[in-house]
């Protein structure tokens, strides 16, 4: 069976850090683009970051940039987001997602229609 499973998150203090991980079963997520997305209460899900599978080039959208990085480890088939001075609007259910390879960047690259295979989801509350 061909999914990806989320691990990680849980509740974190202001200016703390989380890493979030998204492992691929089934198939192998090098050959594959990871969009990471996040839904936080009452609002539509949205892009956050992104990688490509041809360079690891990876791309975030503005209010995470400087935070937050992505990560692969092509022995354990997973990818990582490191998140990091996390503010209480990072709330949300985080999501990954691994779709077909491209060169695209953001925000294109985080376009929900080039993603077929998705995690489980994972929450991240940052509050004190």
């Amino acid at each position: 069976q061909l999914q990806l499973v989320q691990s990680g998150g849980g509740l974190v203090q202001p200016g703390g850090s989380l890493r979030l991980s998204c492992a691929a079963n089934g198939f192998t997520l090098d050959n594959y683009a990871i969009g990471w997305f996040r839904q936080a209460p009452g609002k539509e899900r949205e892009g956050v970051s992104c990688i490509r599978s041809l360079d690891g080039r990876t791309d975030f959208t503005d209010s995470v940039k400087g935070r937050f990085a992505i990560s692969r480890d092509n022995a354990k088939n997973t990818v990582y987001l490191q998140m990091s001075s996390l503010k209480p609007e990072d709330t949300a259910v985080y999501y990954c997602a691994a779709g077909a390879p491209s060169l695209l960047l953001f925000p294109l690259c985080v376009n929900e229609r080039r993603y077929n295979y998705w995690g489980q989801g994972t929450q991240v509350t940052v509050s004190s």
